[in-house]
């Protein structure tokens, strides 16, 4: 059996293919980024501009930027269970089985079958067949088989487009996957990190409150001496009351924020098992930023939006390639015999071939107005392109400047608790002598407590700076 028909007709469009390309040629957009971050001249500790060779803090994965043991596990355990990254991990292998059925539409189809009928007439039926012959058979068989091939030809690159574009939409998926997990890398520490805040918060307000309640015992102890008045001892009760009344509050922060780990770890809302010791945050200074071109090849969010503009760009060609003439071919061919050991015999063989050619005459301009949607597509990821290295730019700039400015400001919060508890430690001295009323007292104890809670949040907004940063810079989904 042969098909030769079909067998040239593919030989001669398929040298034909090259030339007919109408998909227009994908160049990547100019973009001039900017010589240096914004705030390079403010951050001089934290904007390094470093070589190519050198790795910068977006080239890092997590496990090199976090170095708690107990973070560490928790990423870990997120990036294996989390619902988010299980989504998109799917939405790859959707994507991929689109991108597969989209070039399935490039190649032939081929398809084959048998069949065998057998039929039992009766008597006077079969007699009328056969001239009312007594002896006439009453069986009859029909066995064949049959195969066919078809293949819509692409001269015009339409399916061809088709499979780049589902295969750009693949990448894209993929840099969403890279996003996610990103983002979830990035949840989880700045999450770890208000947790362990949390905990110093509660920590601090507990030995306030331990030694608010022996300063009430003291001050009892004086007013029953006559060297302190009733509102001497009322102002204790005052702070006490005051500092007793933080602790239930950060409590129900600690166990909220507690669920809200435990779901991006993918379990059901639950505590979070740490160590009392303080957490290892990584330090902000000398954080090598690098150049501000390498985020162009490094963020997760800048490459999605590229192959999302190379999708569109193939999909400008599928729309030109509908306005011309489409071509197929077709070819069949088989076996039909009435007794199946004469199957294999040439002389049952049978075959046919054709091509079609067809061409929209008039459809109201609906493949013009569709040529112009898909040029006005690209257009617009050519925008959106554009529009997030921008943000990018912004966000890396945002994050240099906190972590630089964090670091001042903590630097001046460890300052001013040193000065509240000296100030706290001479009104005592001085209430304890009588040389002033319990009122400074108060005062000095209540700036000194709130100076020590802005400084465990001056440390917190330091390491988040940080955090911050690794993420604009494109890192975080490097396993």
């Amino acid at each position: 059996m042969r098909f030769s028909y079909l067998t040239s007709a593919m030989v001669v469009f398929s040298v034909s293919l090259a030339g007919c390309r109408v998909a227009p040629q994908y160049a990547r957009p100019a973009v001039a980024p900017p010589p240096a971050y914004s705030g390079v001249n403010h951050a001089p500790a934290v904007v390094v501009p470093t070589p190519r060779d050198t790795k910068t803090l977006g080239d890092l994965k997590w496990s090199e930027v976090f170095h708690d043991s107990t973070l560490r596990a928790l990423i870990q355990e997120a990036l294996a269970n989390n619902d988010d990254v299980k989504i998109a991990a799917d939405r790859v292998l959707e994507q991929q089985d689109l991108a597969g059925i989209a070039r399935s539409q490039q190649l032939p189809t081929v398809s084959g079958g048998g069949s065998s009928t057998a039929i039992v007439l009766p008597d006077n039926l079969a007699r009328m067949l056969n001239d009312g012959r007594a002896d006439a058979n009453r069986y009859l068989h029909d066995s064949g088989l049959s195969l066919s091939a078809a293949w819509n030809l692409d001269f015009w690159g339409l399916y061809r487009n088709q499979t780049n574009a589902a295969r750009a939409e693949l990448l894209a998926t993929e840099w969403g996957r890279r996003i996610t997990v990103g983002t979830v890398v990035e949840s989880v520490a700045s999450s770890y990190l208000q947790l362990r805040t949390l905990d110093e918060e509660l920590e601090i307000t507990r030995q306030t409150v331990a030694a608010r309640k022996q300063s009430l015992e003291l001050t009892r102890t004086l007013e029953a001496g006559g060297s302190a008045s009733l509102a001497d001892v009322r102002q204790a009760e005052e702070l006490l009351h005051t500092a007793e009344a933080a602790v239930p509050d950060l409590e129900r922060q600690i166990q909220q924020q507690e669920n809200l780990i435990s779901v991006l770890l993918g379990r059901d809302p639950g505590s979070i098992a740490r160590p009392a010791a303080a957490a290892e945050w990584p330090e902000p200074d000398a954080v090598p930023a690098g150049i501000p071109s390498e985020l162009l090849e490094r963020r997760p969010d800048i490459q999605r939006a590229e192959a999302e503009l190379k999708a569109a760009n193939a999909n400008v060609g599928v729309a030109r390639a509908r306005l011309f003439p489409q071509f197929s071919l077709s070819d069949s061919g088989g076996t039909l015999t009435s007794q199946l050991r004469t199957l294999a015999n040439g002389k049952s063989l049978y075959g046919t071939a054709s091509g079609n050619l067809a061409q929209v005459i008039f459809d109201g301009g609906k493949l013009r107005n569709n040529v112009r949607l898909s040029e006005a597509e690209k257009e617009e990821r050519v925008y959106v392109y554009q529009k997030t290295i921008k943000e990018a730019y912004r966000s890396v700039s945002d994050a240099l400047i906190a972590a630089q400015k964090d670091r001042e400001c903590t630097a001046k919060e460890e300052e001013l608790v040193e000065a509240a508890k000296d100030a706290t430690r001479l009104a005592r001295l001085r209430y304890e002598s009588g040389a002033t009323s319990y009122l400074e007292v108060l005062t000095t104890d209540t700036s000194l407590y709130s100076a020590r809670m802005s400084l465990v949040e001056a440390h917190h907004d330091e390491s988040l700076s940080v955090i911050r940063l690794y993420s604009a810079l494109g890192g975080g989904w490097r396993e």
